[in-house]
């Protein structure tokens, strides 16, 4: 549900007729609706209330200073790529402890700056990234907190171009291999493991692919313990599908548990 409707064959934002605002400011313009993202960001953030989490926005879909001290003010935090979006979410005003820095391409100052502002951890992609990490942190005195990014080989069910769970897919680390770039990582003195973490892909429009990533990481998560690594966080990361155009997105109230 969303806060745009038509009147008479006008579109209105909040009762508010958009061909007004457009009159206002000018064309072409972007309007994004207070009440709906405050609505959507409720019914998300709540459907975990029963458990402890964090609800971290991708600023990688939307930067607006605006929309992301929306998200601050009701408690959210995010999730970034780049140093560019560390200083905007800080700007907006998010709580660095909500800050979770993933993407491929993080270079040594970016880990520095992000280590320097305290954020709750880095989603590492690489073995590679996982050294240098420890080293930046090594510099400064400092200790990384990570959680390693897993591909689960696992189907999302959309399309090709934007899935990014399966075993073919190029991001991540092979579940398979998973556990010995945890026990690498669990022994580099700066380095705290954290989390565990995958995104399984973009435009969702089913819950089973969700479930299925739940239910290897569970099994992963299993053997980390076994192997004396406990984890605090789990960041299950893919895009809810949305309708573009004939989608029909059945992305129950609560997901059944693995």
């Amino acid at each position: 549900m969303h806060h745009f409707t038509y009147k008479e064959n006008e579109l209105y934002c909040e009762d508010v007729p958009v061909s007004e605002i457009a009159g206002d400011v000018g064309t072409p313009f972007y309007l994004y609706s207070h009440a709906t993202l405050l609505q959507h960001f409720r019914a998300f953030d709540g459907a975990f209330s029963d458990v402890p989490h964090v609800t971290c926005f991708a600023m990688k879909s939307n930067s607006s200073l605006a929309v992301l001290k929306l998200f601050a003010l009701e408690g959210g935090g995010a999730d970034i790529v780049s140093g560019g979006e560390l200083y905007r979410a800080l700007r907006a005003g998010i709580d660095p402890r909500k800050i979770v820095y993933s993407g491929v391409g993080k270079t040594a100052e970016d880990m520095e700056d992000a280590l320097g502002s305290e954020i709750l951890m880095f989603n590492v992609e690489s073995s590679q990234e996982i050294t240098l990490l420890n080293e930046v942190a090594a510099r400064m005195g400092k200790k990384a907190s990570i959680a390693i990014r897993v591909n689960p080989d696992v189907d999302p069910e959309t399309h090709p171009y934007i899935s990014t769970g399966l075993k073919e897919n190029k991001f991540g680390i092979d579940i398979g291999k998973a556990l010995e770039d945890y026990k690498t990582a669990a022994g580099l003195s700066h380095l705290h493991v954290a989390g565990v973490s995958c995104h399984i892909g973009s435009q969702l429009t089913r819950v089973s692919p969700f479930v299925d990533a739940l239910r290897k990481l569970k099994g992963l998560i299993e053997k980390l313990r076994e192997a004396g690594i406990a984890v605090e966080y789990l960041d299950l990361g893919g895009g809810l599908g949305i309708t573009y155009d004939k989608e029909e997105p059945r992305i129950p109230r609560s997901m059944p548990r693995p």
